[in-house]
């Protein structure tokens, strides 16, 4: 499966819904999604089943920016406050 990205409003705010496999691969177009929503952007990350390390980095970097993430699974949660503390 690959990554499938829906983007849609919640009030006055851009949620980025995300579905599959997040890979590296498509950071790229994800970031310049998220410079064009601007600050207040929402990733939903309730249906990515499968990240590795460069993911969870870019979620981290997203989220010390201020990018809200929301219906994380638990084991992607517990991966990024790693590299959350790892960093600081």
């Amino acid at each position: 499966m690959t990554l499938k990205i829906e983007k849609y409003l919640d009030g006055n705010r851009l949620v980025i819904r995300l579905t599959g496999r997040m890979q590296e691969k498509y950071l790229v177009d994800l970031k310049a999604l998220i410079d064009d929503a601007g600050p207040g952007t929402i990733l939903n990350l309730c249906d990515v089943n499968l990240v590795g390390v460069e993911v969870v980095r870019f979620l981290a970097n997203w989220e010390t920016a201020g990018i809200e993430l929301v219906d994380c699974s638990p084991y992607i949660r517990n991966w990024i406050n790693k590299e959350l503390k790892r960093t600081n």
